[in-house]
């Protein structure tokens, strides 16, 4: 089953659900209140949508947004990083979050934040998960979808902290769909890439994680209670910017393509917030 946020052109969000090739609208202004509603599937309206709408936001507001770095035994490599025995999270703030097809605006100069390409799978949550072990994890699991935890490298190397690295607003763009665990399986080794300008940067598979999903959401649990519509990053595979020799970073005009196969396509172009200019 696949879940999407739209805009009506009439206004306002709504969640829809895709069954047998048609969506269906709910009263949901987003699939993350959608998935938090009991039985769910019971409000979704009995004809399909059939209004004019665009794909926005799939998560418009979660609680939480988790993320967990050095997961792909690829990039930990490249990294020149040992595998760690704990998972490295960190947190975002939901205004960081961005549409699927939104652009990424550099405030300034692109030398001045380094600004950096991650493939990312990301998971909604559908359920309550505290002190849960990998069983409850795995079945208080919305669905998947695709993110790029865009990285402003100079802003994250300032400190030992990364957080001013990644909290920059509207660089985290989600969707464009939410993908139930029954159609779209991690363990399978599903095929994560990432394009800039039709050149593929990133490609690897999400059985090379060092912490599963279930492993990490049952980690996260146990200091923090994960609600329906939170959002947790699974980390990226290798083929980071930052890792070529010599580091390369994102210029406006560039088009960012990131992909998982059997969830979706982000397509993100680089641009300068009005007012400013990059100098390059």
């Amino acid at each position: 089953m696949r879940l999407r946020t739209v805009v009506s052109d009439i206004g306002g969000s709504r969640a829809e659900v895709r069954i047998d090739g048609d969506w269906f609208a709910s009263p949901a202004r987003d699939v993350g209140e959608l998935v938090s509603l009991p039985n769910w599937t019971a409000a979704l309206s009995i004809r399909p949508s059939n209004e004019a709408t665009r794909s926005a936001l799939v998560v418009l507001a979660p609680g939480k947004i988790v993320c967990c770095g050095h997961n792909y035994r690829a990039h930990i490599a490249e990294m020149g990083r040992p595998e760690p025995e704990f998972p490295t999270l960190f947190a975002k703030f939901a205004d960081t979050l961005t549409a699927w097809d939104a652009d990424i605006a550099l405030p300034g100069a692109a030398e001045s934040f380094g600004l950096d390409w991650e493939a990312e799978l990301a998971i909604v949550i559908g359920a309550p998960l505290r002190h849960a072990d990998r069983a409850a994890a795995r079945a208080g699991i919305a669905g998947y979808t695709v993110a790029n935890d865009f990285s402003m490298r100079v802003w994250q190397r300032r400190t030992s902290q990364w957080l001013q690295g990644k909290a920059f607003e509207a660089t985290t763009p989600l969707g464009p769909e939410l993908v139930t665990p029954d159609e779209a399986d991690p363990a399978d080794g599903l095929r994560i890439s990432c394009r800039v300008n039709g050149v593929e940067e990133q490609t690897g598979s999400t059985d090379d994680l060092v912490f599963d999903p279930a492993t990490l959401l049952a980690y996260i649990s146990e200091f923090t209670t994960l609600r329906p519509g939170d959002v947790v990053l699974t980390g990226t595979p290798g083929g980071v910017g930052a890792a070529a020799d010599p580091p390369r970073q994102l210029r406006p005009g560039d088009v960012v393509e990131t992909e998982i196969e059997g969830i979706g396509l982000l397509r993100n172009r680089i641009t300068t917030m009005e007012g400013n200019r990059d100098d390059q």
